[in-house]
């Protein structure tokens, strides 16, 4: 029988009024567990508790948010492979990327308690003579935070980490469709020596539990990860509150991945392919647009095929899988609807985009290859979020540029060249957040920051010593000697 996990709220265990199944997309009779649903009640009652601990939490030493941080940190790495295992189990990523995406949280959660350590400020001398001035950080308030079910445990860990380092405190409400590594790692940080009240876990619908969020008086900053059109929402409610609320969004991306002429044909072709359909393309900086110039065109759309042909799409923790499951049915459904509006303006689908049956009943599907597709179709311009790319042809490398900035989204692009000029070029021209060179867009480290421009991405800037920004308030102090 799967377990019943409770919201964490106040240091205490509660029980929702009713629990929702957490099911394996790689098997549909497995069930992972059944996890509450909390209501505004449980909000309020979270948000109370952590107003509580913050006077104390706010004002705690760098030294004992460090060791708390530091030792959340140490269990996380130490279970990779159990956390790694419930992830691909709830997500449907295969177990190889599930570890590795807890080995990240546990990473994350490393540098955060150095940050607690190599927190500063700035003494200068005022204009005025005998006047002193200090530039403080302090720790914003209580943060609510709401979070995909693409990254279960690396985003929660990306949020949770520096809130705390930086003193603040958390209701985090994680996705519902995967609520199971975010509960984990909550139990996790309780367990590391948090006071009670300072991270509070409310699990349950995002029109219940995200909106009271949104409109609790006493949450001073929203981080939030999902849709464009949710972001939209999101950012209006916390502007319409009273006081308003700090607001930082990550939405988004239809990032583009150019092949130039000169690039080395079997480099552009593994970071084609990871980028677009590895995590069973679900990943915001996937690269779903492939815009390929004339010249090797032909020859890429041969080998792409060619490696397609060689990846296992199967059980996620299946030994030899390369692609999982995709994480739903409505997932699922949205994918197969946007291949076919592909075929319908045009395109031609050269490679897959057809349901697959396996051992056990899930939500399998090949990865879909399209060619003879323009930017101005919906599939070069709507996020797909699953298995499914399309490739622009273009003349020359000023074209690819053009095409790659043409669009409302701006999180990740990347480049396949072996010409220093066009890499640079790129890298200064191009209207995304991050840049790769001869790399797949969507991998990037964790000390560094995350974000994207347009449509992507709303306020600071994730991850890294950028994520103070979003976590602090600046304070000016002047003295008179």
């Amino acid at each position: 029988m799967p377990g019943i996990y409770s919201n964490l709220i106040g240091g205490e265990f509660a029980a929702g009024s009713n629990a929702s199944r957490n099911i394996n997309p790689s098997n549909t009779n497995d069930v992972v567990g059944e996890y509450a649903q909390g209501s505004v009640a449980d909000v309020n009652h979270a948000v109370g508790a952590a107003r509580g601990a913050f006077p104390a939490w706010s004002r705690s030493t760098p030294q004992a948010r460090h060791d708390i941080l530091k030792k959340a940190s140490d269990e996380i790495l130490a279970r990779k492979d159990e956390l790694g295992r419930l992830l691909s189990r709830e997500e449907g990523k295969t177990l190889a990327e599930g570890v590795g995406e807890v080995l990240r949280a546990g990473q994350i959660f490393a540098f955060f308690a150095g940050e607690c350590l190599r927190a500063g400020g700035e003494a200068i001398p005022s204009v005025r003579p005998g006047v002193g001035v200090e530039i403080t950080r302090e720790p914003i308030g209580i943060v609510g935070m709401i979070t995909p079910w693409n990254f279960p445990i690396a985003i929660p860990a990306w949020k949770i980490a520096p809130a705390l380092a930086w003193g603040n405190c958390v209701v985090i409400k994680p996705a519902d469709l995967v609520p199971g590594s975010a509960w984990a790692l909550v139990d996790i940080i309780q367990r590391a020596g948090l006071p009670r009240g300072v991270l509070n876990l409310v699990m349950g619908r995002g029109s219940v539990v995200g909106q009271a969020l949104l409109e609790h008086k006493d949450v001073h900053a929203i981080s939030f990860t999902g849709s464009v059109s949710t972001g939209r929402r999101v950012a209006a409610a916390c502007i319409a509150s009273n006081p308003m609320k700090k607001v930082q969004l990550e939405m988004g991306g239809k990032n583009p991945l150019v092949v130039l002429d000169d690039a080395d044909l079997n480099t552009a072709v593994e970071v084609a392919v990871n980028g677009a359909f590895f995590s069973t393309g679900q990943r915001c900086t996937a690269s779903s647009r492939l815009i390929v110039q004339a010249g090797i065109h032909d020859r890429f759309v041969e080998a792409c095929i060619e490696r397609l042909k060689a990846i296992v799409v199967d059980d996620a923790l299946k030994q030899g899988t390369h692609v999982g499951p995709v994480v739903d049915q409505s997932q699922l459904e949205q994918d197969l609807k946007y291949i076919q509006i592909a075929k319908d303006e045009g395109g031609k689908l050269v490679f897959g985009g057809e349901l697959l049956q396996r051992e056990t009943p899930g939500f399998y599907l090949q990865p879909a290859l399209f060619t003879e597709t323009t930017n101005s179709m919906r599939i070069s311009r709507e996020e797909v979020f699953g298995p499914v790319a399309n490739i622009v042809r273009v003349r020359d490398y000023d074209e690819a540029l053009a095409v790659a900035n043409d669009t409302e989204f701006g999180l990740s692009a990347g480049i396949c060249t072996t010409s220093l000029k066009h890499a640079t070029h790129f890298k200064r021209n191009s209207e995304a957040g991050m840049v790769m060179v001869n790399l797949p867009t969507a991998g990037v480290d964790y000390h560094v920051p995350f974000g994207g421009r347009k449509g992507s991405s709303y306020g600071s800037r994730e991850q890294g010593t950028y994520a103070r920004e979003h976590y602090t308030t600046v304070k000016t102090a002047y003295t008179m000697a």
